[in-house]
């Protein structure tokens, strides 16, 4: 009985637990759903609700009408928001492998962000910062998310532009970022990498010669220096 409902949980077939919360992290009955939402206690997946505001949703004239905005103003505001979060995220909490912006209308996924950390505990240190922090005005509202396979979570249907429900679909309609900010984001990874790289093979070297030195004033300096530079970097949100 143990492997059974081991073998059927978070499917469509476990009538005890959501299978939509366990895929996407969100279900459009919320509180109210008869299924139990079982919240991580630790996971790769930062979700920060409803962050992005869509200017195509939004935008109203005086008389409350909608105004129109272009494609190419549309695409560049969302680039801008993304590169923001992005940027801010990764150098607060840690390397980021995945982030991605929900397209959806419906109440529970609107403007969702899903931001995947390399570590489980950058994303875990990500969920206490944010949640003290505001973003456009308003107060962040970020939670662990059990998603970790976007393949499962997104709606194959949108991906082939074949999805009859719109942006009200109860699966992911994720909104994708320009060529050039993906290539330049995710390339900052490797980046990184290669300066961890040579940033510890120089603090081995700066070691030994401190050792052979016996030069204990420098290396406080040097902690006392990158302490300063930790403090400087930027906060947008």
């Amino acid at each position: 009985m143990a492997e059974y409902l081991a073998s059927i949980f978070g499917t469509e077939k476990d009538k005890v637990n959501c299978s939509f919360y366990f895929k996407i992290g969100a279900c459009r009955h919320g509180d109210r759903c008869s299924r139990i939402h079982n919240k991580p206690t630790f996971s790769q997946t930062v979700l920060i609700l409803n962050l992005y505001c869509n200017p195509q949703n939004s935008a109203k004239s005086a008389d409350g009408s909608h105004s129109t905005v272009s494609d190419e103003e549309m695409q560049e505001h969302y680039d801008n928001f993304f590169e923001e979060v992005f940027v801010e995220c990764e150098d607060r909490y840690g390397e980021i492998e995945e982030m991605n912006v929900c397209d959806n209308l419906g109440d529970h996924l609107v403007g969702n962000v899903y931001i995947k950390f390399k570590y489980e505990e950058d994303a875990e240190k990500a969920v206490v910062d944010l949640n003290n922090r505001w973003f456009g005005g308003r107060a962040i509202n970020a939670e662990l998310s059990p998603v970790t396979d976007f393949r499962e979570a997104c709606c194959r249907q949108y991906e082939m532009g074949e999805c009859t429900r719109s942006g009200f679909c109860n699966f992911m309609h994720l909104k994708p970022i320009s060529r050039e900010l993906r290539r330049e984001l995710y390339s900052r990874k490797r980046r990184r990498s290669r300066s961890r790289s040579r940033r510890s093979h120089s603090r081995s070297r700066s070691r030994r010669r401190e050792y052979r030195d016996n030069s204990a004033s420098l290396e406080r300096f040097r902690s006392h220096s990158q302490d300063k530079e930790r403090e400087g970097r930027f906060g947008r949100f």
